[in-house]
């Protein structure tokens, strides 16, 4: 877009089919773990409960870290995947892929040294990557505290009481 575009964007607003140009990001792409402080502080920003960052760089080759974090519903899910892609690719990272998009109960963000798992409480308790994932190191987030396995979340133990 050149400057004589831009001023026309500005000065009639937007046109319905070119969006208003957006700074490029000049910096070197994040990666590791500054990508995955972004990808954490971005699903903070949307009330994701329970987030757990495991750190699978010795267990395969497929990718570095891995985050899972639970959604009240997939409306919620969705928010959680267009905050992390907007702020990872503020910070000059192109995600490779998403997954399970529209009201699927598990969403996946692929972004090569992260995949950012966004789940409801019951697909989360049904598939149960941190099991699966339990020799690598984890951690969770500050907010997440309150929901550890020794003090679940409430909507765990209403499902498990449901489920009896």
């Amino acid at each position: 877009m050149t400057d004589k575009d831009v001023n026309k964007v500005k000065r009639k607003g937007t046109f319905k089919s070119a969006p208003l140009p957006v700074e490029a990001h000049t910096g070197v792409a994040l990666v590791g773990e500054e990508l995955v402080k972004v990808a954490v502080a971005a699903l903070e920003d949307v009330k994701a409960q329970d987030i757990q960052v495991i750190d699978v760089r010795d267990k395969q080759s497929i990718t570095d870290y891995m985050i899972i974090a639970t959604g009240t519903s997939n409306r919620q899910i969705g928010a959680m995947l267009d905050k992390v892609r907007e702020a990872v690719k503020a910070q000059g990272v192109k995600p490779l892929g998403e997954e399970g998009k529209g009201d699927s109960d598990w969403v996946l963000l692929d972004m090569d040294d992260v995949i950012v798992h966004m789940m409801t409480a019951s697909a989360r308790q049904f598939y149960d990557l941190e099991r699966l994932w339990a020799g690598a190191e984890q951690s969770r987030s500050a907010s997440a505290a309150h929901h550890s396995p020794e003090n679940p979340h409430e909507h765990f133990t209403k499902l498990n009481k449901d489920q009896q």
